[in-house]
């Protein structure tokens, strides 16, 4: 079953459930799905549809960030409550240790030797581990690893 087909369905049970914050954020994904396939004129695939979840994952994030500093707590609740329904539509998040040794096993790879030779790093990485690793986090370990 693809991830689309899944999201479809968790929006059928949802509606059943009468779970309407739960419902209302994964109409909201598939909106967002629609909207990206409209305008690209294609059909997402597995891993498009994880970067739209990724992106939308991010979004929530900052709004959480800004609403914490605001103080609106109410806003909060209702944002990592989507959080958390986003979340579940990504795949698996590697480990530390699991990032790090792909962070060297690219930097070998391409024979990167300082911080200029960060785009090509990064362009290896990014296809590996998009949507299983944050990759703000990726690209502080690639720094750190290419600074030395």
């Amino acid at each position: 079953m693809s991830l689309k087909d899944q999201i479809t369905d968790d929006m059928k049970t949802a509606m059943r459930a009468r779970e309407t914050e739960r419902l209302g954020t994964i109409r909201l994904l598939l909106a967002a799905i629609k909207q990206r396939e409209v305008d690209e004129r294609v059909t997402l695939d597995d891993t498009a549809i994880t970067a739209v979840i990724d992106k939308m994952i991010k979004q929530r994030k900052d709004s959480i960030s800004q609403f914490q500093t605001a103080g609106r707590d109410d806003l909060v609740a209702k944002e990592t409550a989507e959080l958390a329904v986003l979340a579940a539509y990504m795949p698996e998040q590697l480990s530390a240790e699991a990032i790090a040794a792909e962070v060297q096993a690219a930097v070998a790879a391409t024979g990167a030797a300082g911080p200029q030779d960060m785009g090509k790093v990064m362009g290896v990485l990014k296809p590996k581990l998009a949507g299983k690793a944050d990759m703000t986090a990726v690209s502080a370990q690639v720094k750190a690893a290419l600074s030395k």
